[in-house]
């Protein structure tokens, strides 16, 4: 007997669809495998010129902040070390732009601000002449060093298949995309302590100059004096009599006093620290040591002395020799032979430094 094949039939034709589906989501999946070069194209045009705000302190050079598997690297000691060698390109808060996209094998690197690699203009590798006579090349001139940065993105094997957003959620430690003004993406990096008093208009001792900006505005006043033990110190003021005026004081970088005369005359000071700054308490950047210009090039031996040599000692600068105060002899005089280069009678000098003016 033949059974009857139709439920069969129509368990097939319903089940292919959902297997042709789940192939196609399969290979259009992140992680189905390597980046295609239409994507690459893809994130490259959505991400250059892209504007948004640092999330942390960006250093100058060629090293920048590195991103894998969520981790940021270096630490911000390393950070604060490495802005004191060679300069801050953004501080948290600050608005700055990805300027240029390259995808490699395992990474994608993202320039802020012009990167920190220093690039010649091509107009610096020409050179101009005259006549056949050659001139000075334009690269005599060389562009002003880097001032920007760079976060680079860490993969396992390779650069997997992404899109846009999903490359900004990795970025999303380091770089923010979704504030919409610098003050919002600013008081994003702060405690939630900070932002409160920002939020109030309040001062707190520890704070910073930029949190105290963004606390109460610029300054209408501003004094500098020294206190009782001879320290420098910055007073910002703000209001006047009636109302009640803040004397905002800075030791360095940060608040070290408040006073604040209330408007029924009461005087409220407070020093103790308020606000702990992770970048102020874990500083260890020293300022690197002043490298000694390096000596004059010189033809002679290691350890041979000038055949001619001036008034001073090479070891140790001070004159050794007598010293001459008339290099030249006077019309009439007689030419010590110490001042006269050797094969060169002395009378010669004197006849020529005794020679008509004309």
């Amino acid at each position: 007997m033949n059974r009857p094949r139709l439920p069969v039939l129509i368990t097939v034709v319903l089940l292919l669809p959902l297997a042709v589906w789940a192939d196609d989501t399969k290979s259009t999946s992140p992680s189905s495998g390597r980046i295609t070069p239409q994507t690459k194209m893809l994130i490259i045009r959505d991400l250059t010129a892209e504007h948004c705000f640092a999330r942390k302190a960006f250093p100058q050079g060629r090293k920048g902040l590195e991103i894998k598997h969520g981790t940021v690297t270096p630490s911000d000691e390393q950070v604060t070390q490495m802005a004191w060698e060679n300069g801050m390109a953004a501080k948290p808060g600050d608005k700055v732009t990805i300027t240029n996209v390259e995808i490699q094998d395992k990474a994608i690197v993202f320039e802020i601000n012009g990167g920190g690699k220093k690039k010649d203009k091509w107009y610096q590798h020409v050179q101009i002449g005259v006549g056949g006579v050659g001139g000075t090349p334009g690269g005599a001139n060389k562009s002003a060093d880097a001032k920007g940065s760079s976060v680079t993105l860490y993969f396992d094997k390779y650069v997997p298949e992404l899109t846009g957003d999903q490359v900004r959620q990795m970025l999303s430690p380091v770089l923010d995309f979704k504030a919409l003004t610098q003050a919002e993406a600013y008081e994003k990096t702060l405690s939630p302590k900070v932002q409160n008093a920002i939020k109030n208009h309040q001062v707190l001792v520890g704070m910073d100059r930029d949190m105290v900006i963004y606390a109460k505005g610029r300054p209408p006043k501003k004094i500098r004096d020294k206190d009782e033990n001879g320290q420098d110190y910055e007073e910002w003021i703000y209001g006047s009599p009636p109302e009640e005026v803040d004397f905002v004081r800075f030791q360095g970088e940060l608040v070290s006093r408040l006073e604040i005369m209330t408007v029924d005359g009461q005087k409220i000071v407070r020093i103790e620290k308020e606000v702990d700054l992770p970048s102020a308490e874990t500083e260890v950047a020293q300022k690197k040591p002043k490298e000694e210009a390096a000596p004059a090039p010189t033809l002679r031996r290691p350890g041979e002395q000038p055949e001619y040599p001036d008034n001073r000692d090479p070891r140790s600068g001070s004159t050794t020799y007598p010293p001459s105060n008339n290099p030249y002899p006077t019309p009439g005089g007689n030419p010590t032979p110490t001042n006269t280069p050797d094969g060169l009678p002395p009378h010669s000098f004197g006849a020529f430094a005794a020679g008509p003016v004309h």
